[in-house]
């Protein structure tokens, strides 16, 4: 690999090509990069000439930075930045949404998600989980807090419901032991960790069932799962919505529990007699 290769900029994100030429760029181009670094979660709703005078620099100077950092013009490093949007990373493409369009928004991801979620899918998904001797909820980074939810969820359902990564311990302590009696739910949305593809691979060599909640961009490592279920994120905002995924949690843990039957409504009862006795929530 040449040193053209590693450095071509073309495959690096505009913070990191920033980052790599910034030494060699003029003082003027300093201030106009400073100002796109200070503005880059809703650049794309800017002008030029208006990052131009912002960085009290000559729009020649702007457009020179723009070809410094491997783009032609303005219009090429909005593209880029839908890109980057496209991938999960946070930036505003065309400012803030109104809460109409969000919720359109929503909705469409919603009735996406409900399209796709068929019920065979649902019911296979739900009979694994509900046969498992052990079922290990998976999230990583963003998607830790949906897998923290289904957990809570599955928990009430049914018993040996484990969430992994516990804070402290490796994925090898969480994994070690999984039969193909037992079963694995990995949340997987973007901005996931490289190494889900081999987390996957080490589930697929035990045998053990996985189902793969995920967005779209996760359809690669869908082949490697038992029953794969996708949610959309995407919304006008910068921010990715998981709305849609949340919805899918409640629609799977609640046909968990209809497959566990009379066991799981005892456990819901027990449960929820625990609550009041420890004070744990207000009494209604």
């Amino acid at each position: 690999m040449t040193e053209e290769t590693v450095n071509d900029p073309t495959e690096l994100r505009i913070d990191e090509r920033i980052a790599e030429r910034y030494a060699d760029l003029s003082p003027q181009e300093r201030r106009a990069a400073d100002v796109l670094l200070a503005h880059l979660d809703d650049l794309a709703i800017y002008r030029a000439a208006e990052l131009a005078d912002l960085a009290g620099v000559s729009k020649a100077t702007m457009s020179r930075l723009f070809r410094h950092l491997g783009f032609d013009d303005f219009g090429e490093v909005r593209e880029h930045l839908r890109g980057m949007r496209s991938q999960g990373v946070p930036v505003t493409i065309e400012g803030a949404p109104s809460l109409v369009t969000h919720l359109e928004h929503e909705i469409a991801n919603l009735q996406s998600a409900m399209s796709r979620l068929d019920e065979t899918r649902l019911d296979t998904a739900a009979q694994l989980v509900a046969d498992a001797g052990r079922v290990v909820v998976l999230g990583l980074r963003n998607s830790y807090p949906v897998a923290l939810h289904l957990r809570q969820q599955l928990s009430q359902a049914r018993p040996g419901v484990t969430l992994a990564p516990q804070p402290g311990q490796s994925l090898s302590e969480e994994l070690l032991g999984l039969e193909p009696g037992d079963a694995a739910v990995v949340v997987g949305f973007r901005r996931r960790p490289d190494r889900l593809d081999d987390l996957l691979a080490v589930l697929e060599d035990a045998g053990t069932p996985v189902i793969l909640l995920a967005d779209p961009t996760a359809r690669a490592l869908a082949a490697r799962a038992t029953i794969w279920l996708e949610c959309p994120l995407t919304t006008a905002s910068a921010f990715d919505s998981y709305a849609a995924a949340m919805s899918v949690v409640a629609v799977l843990a609640d046909r968990v529990l209809d497959r566990v039957g009379r066991g799981g409504e005892d456990r819901v009862t027990a449960i929820d007699a625990s609550y009041r006795a420890l004070r744990e929530i207000e009494n209604a």
